[in-house]
């Protein structure tokens, strides 16, 4: 005659030590945490890069609008007349240096692992 508690450990769904059963659980598991958990990682980082190259991207526009007022008001002669579009042509080429030195500063090694 078996006592109460073994009865509940041969009922219970626990699989046997080198059983069938336990060699998929445990390439379940493993699948589980080399494929999943990294993305979850990856998707955090990719939201952190997203947000932070749209707030790059917004206050460099805000910057950019910035000189042109700036121009406008306090260079009277490019506010009328024949060179009103002066001040356009400078935040352009300013802009311009700001996209070039961005671009200068991107990590080659980054861009020969990652594309072409």
């Amino acid at each position: 005659m078996t006592s109460p508690a073994e009865e509940r450990r041969r009922t219970t769904s626990t699989p046997e030590p080198g059983s069938v059963a336990e060699l998929v659980e445990l390439v379940k598991g493993y699948a589980l945490q080399e494929t999943v958990e990294p993305l979850k990682g990856a998707g955090r980082w990719m939201g952190v890069g997203l947000a932070g190259a749209l707030s790059f991207g917004i206050g460099g526009i805000l910057l950019l609008l910035g000189l042109l007022r700036l121009l406008q008001t306090e260079w009277v002669r490019s506010a009328s007349g024949a060179l009103s579009w002066l001040s356009y042509l400078i935040v352009l080429v300013v802009g311009g240096i700001a996209i070039a030195l961005v671009a200068t500063r991107i990590k080659k090694d980054f861009l020969g692992k990652h594309g072409k």
